[in-house]
């Protein structure tokens, strides 16, 4: 019974366990959740061979309680048997062959005795035992519903974790884009055109500027023609 409860505590304190302080140990939280649920399920394998090996001891203490009632009850039937034969033979006149089967009815009856004594003596035990193998298996049922729980939880945590990875994923990628704004990028190169553009009519008003002092400059020609024409219309 002591190993039995050892193999039940031992699975009972690893289900109270600080799972949590486990995992912040645990490089990979899903690793250690799975190592966990290994050493669970081995330790109800070893608790499910402690309850059989319990109840097969029980069974075999009900098979030899049921063989003592049955003798018992043999035995009792045997001295019946004998004491009606004695109770012929006495009738008979036959005295000395009364008195044997008196006497065999008295062994019968001594074994039907010890055989019920043996009986009632085991049921007590028998009784405690029922009750013990009864509460390794609600324990035993208990545990395996906690180990479902286990799994469960874990496929519940794990998923968790991928959906927070993921968002931190996506996070960083957007904490990058707000960092490297591909629109700044958009911004120097307009920049650039509008110099480029700066430039180009810079170029024209120059161009533009030639242009004008060359039509001054014709003018100018013009007019310094007009005046020599008019001068030599006043010398004539």
């Amino acid at each position: 019974m002591s190993s039995k409860q050892t193999v039940l505590g031992r699975v009972t304190q690893l289900a109270k366990a600080n799972i949590n302080a486990l995992l912040d140990q645990a490089e990979d939280p899903q690793k250690m959740l799975d190592q966990l649920i290994r050493d669970y399920a081995n330790n109800i394998a070893e608790a499910e061979e402690a309850v059989a090996a319990t109840t097969g001891n029980l069974r075999l203490m009900e098979q030899d309680h049921q063989e003592d009632v049955d003798a018992a009850k043999e035995w009792g039937g045997k001295a019946l048997a004998a004491s009606r034969k004695a109770d012929e033979l006495r009738a008979g006149g036959q005295t000395a062959e009364a008195d044997r089967f008196d006497n065999l009815a008295k062994v019968a009856l001594g074994r039907q005795l010890q055989s019920e004594k043996e009986a009632k003596t085991a049921e007590p035990t028998i009784a405690a035992q029922t009750e013990v193998v009864a509460k390794l298996r609600t324990g035993l049922d208990q545990m395996k519903a906690k180990l479902g729980e286990l799994k469960a939880k874990r496929d519940e945590l794990v998923a968790r974790a991928r959906s927070a990875q993921a968002q931190n994923r996506m996070m960083d990628a957007v904490q990058s884009i707000d960092v490297l704004d591909p629109t700044s990028e958009l911004s120097r190169f307009e920049d650039k055109v509008r110099r480029e553009e700066a430039k180009a009519l810079g170029k024209q008003e120059l161009a533009a500027s030639s242009l004008d002092a060359q039509f001054e400059q014709l003018d100018a020609l013009g007019d310094s023609a007009e005046i020599e024409a008019r001068l030599a219309a006043l010398k004539a």
